[in-house]
């Protein structure tokens, strides 16, 4: 997911990196594995290719999550860096509650951020821990407003990376936002007909809007 990021590794010991890869920008490059469901990994392979994906993020500076399939490589790993180090293992998601909507870019379409449906909390599990963890971006008081919009940014990041992970890009979760008029603009000029009680008038609109300020109805 692209947005500035914080510095950050998983927790443990560094371990020699496998991969020297770059996220693959798809508007200028093939990435076969940008749709595609990845293979699920050991927690120490994962945990390798985990350091691999801070190392990148750290190095760009731009992003705060990132996928396996968007540097090339087909492991169902990602992480995410918003508010502390996440590392996601063949993640699944086990329940999530309370729909939003949420704007979003991605390191592999760079500058092509779409509105998307995401949902405010989610359960998630991996295949390193053995709860599960939760992302929630719920409002805990009146005074958590940045708490809560960085909650809500790692949920949505969280989301978005296990996406990534099942194939689905943020073009696949894009809503239109389009706010469009529903009823039929009434000219100055155009007849109506009014009603109040059992009474009922037709004449033009602008005679009319006097009689609508009175609790007449257009019928």
């Amino acid at each position: 997911m692209r947005e500035v990021s914080k510095s950050g590794n998983p927790k443990g010991k560094m371990q020699k990196f496998l991969w020297k890869n770059k996220v693959i920008n798809c508007f200028k490059n093939d990435n076969p594995l940008i749709q595609k469901k990845l293979r699920e990994v050991s927690v120490e392979e994962g945990n390798i290719i985990a350091t691999e994906l801070f190392q990148i993020l750290n190095e760009r500076k731009d992003g705060i999550g990132l996928a396996a399939n968007q540097v090339g490589i087909d492991a169902s790993v990602a992480v995410v860096n918003v508010r502390e180090p996440v590392v996601l293992i063949n993640p699944k998601i086990l329940n999530k509650s309370n729909e939003i909507h949420y704007y979003e870019g991605c390191l592999s379409f760079p500058k092509k951020g779409c509105h998307t449906k995401r949902y405010e909390t989610i359960e998630v599990t991996t295949a390193q821990e053995e709860g599960t963890l939760i992302f929630s971006g719920m409002q805990v008081d009146d005074k958590d407003a940045d708490s809560q919009e960085l909650r809500t940014l790692e949920a949505v990041c969280v989301q978005h990376e296990i996406d990534h992970l099942n194939g689905i890009r943020i073009m696949d979760r894009m809503i239109d936002t389009t706010i469009r008029r529903t009823e039929k603009k009434i000219g100055r000029n155009s007849l109506v007909t009014i009603k109040k009680n059992d009474v009922v008038k037709v004449l033009k609109y602008k005679k009319a809007e006097k009689f609508l300020n009175d609790g007449w109805i257009i019928s």
